[in-house]
């Protein structure tokens, strides 16, 4: 069976501190640091556009097998540092993990469906905290409001979320069916005038 995960080439770091970082990320080079209970800390630096990719297609919570010149290592992406300005990833931090295992990561979910006529709703959690394995983790959980009523909500325990284990508070609310609220009525220019008369007279 093919793997799940990509391979990620990556390079040791030997000089560490701020202006090694910068000189680092000219060369399109991110600094990242592979950790773990059993796994001394590992520094090493991997290719910008490559590593960007694996996010934009595997989730924040990708799976990742970084080789280091031949040693490799099962890791998930635990941290990213971006820049404020340019969004682009300034360092990562990678919790090494074994086949198998089960972690706990927060999944984003996503709304569809539309419900009842003349209702809405608000999405209340972005994310919930699940239990899985290091191998299933879902990019998103799909999460519909197809039809429901005024008054409806779908809390936590309510989603579907297949071989993993809710982590999060079961009662945690994710969305809420409500009605909009009512539109305050424009005001007219000639309010807006005697608005303005009336405050000039009390000055």
């Amino acid at each position: 069976m093919a793997a799940k995960y990509p391979t990620l080439q990556a390079a040791p770091r030997t000089e560490f501190g701020k202006g090694a970082a910068r000189r680092l990320r000219r060369n399109w080079q991110i600094p990242t640091v592979i950790y773990g209970p059993e796994t001394d800390p590992i520094h090493v630096a991997v290719n910008l556009l490559d590593f960007t990719s694996i996010v934009r297609n595997d989730g924040i919570n990708a799976v990742v097998e970084i080789d280091v010149e031949g040693e490799k290592h099962l890791t998930m992406i635990k941290h990213l540092d971006q820049n404020v300005l340019t969004l682009d990833i300034d360092h990562v931090d990678l919790l090494a993990i074994k086949r198998g295992e089960k972690v706990e990561v927060e999944v984003p979910v996503v709304v569809e469906g539309e419900p009842a006529p003349g209702t809405l709703f608000i999405q209340e959690a972005d994310t919930i905290l699940i239990e899985v394995d290091v191998l299933n983790i879902p990019e998103e959980i799909t999460v519909s409001v197809e039809g429901l009523e005024f008054g409806a909500q779908i809390t936590a325990a309510d989603i579907q979320i297949g071989d993993a284990t809710l982590a999060d508070d079961p009662e945690l609310l994710v969305a809420n069916i409500v009605y909009p609220e009512p539109e305050e009525p424009e005001e007219t220019e000639e309010e807006a005038a005697e608005g303005e008369a009336a405050a000039e007279e009390n000055k």
